[in-house]
């Protein structure tokens, strides 16, 4: 599954998988296996703005830091992002 970065943050992998290109920019957070169970998916809007579709196993302070983070990093994590899907920001189209 491709990271968006190596490191974790706030204990938690941001990635993406293969499959799941086909929808808008989204990321999801998790601290182990890099599945989608057990993990928070979080859309990304064109001005960095998150929203969540699911909160997985994690708490409010984690996902407000990571929201921070995604909205910090946004852009460069588009272009890993755009780099395999033809899909834009969430609620926009390419």
């Amino acid at each position: 599954m491709p990271k968006y970065y190596d490191f974790k943050v706030c204990g938690y992998y941001l990635y993406y998988t293969s499959s799941c290109v086909i929808e808008a920019m989204h990321v999801h957070a998790s601290d182990r296996k890099l599945t989608e169970g057990g993990s928070a998916k979080f859309f990304v809007k064109s001005n960095g703005d998150t929203t969540i579709e699911k909160k997985g196993i994690l708490t409010e302070r984690e996902i407000r830091k990571i929201q921070e983070f995604i909205k910090i990093h946004y852009k460069e994590m588009y272009l890993k992002w755009i780099a395999l899907s033809e899909t834009g920001f969430y609620g926009e189209d390419l």
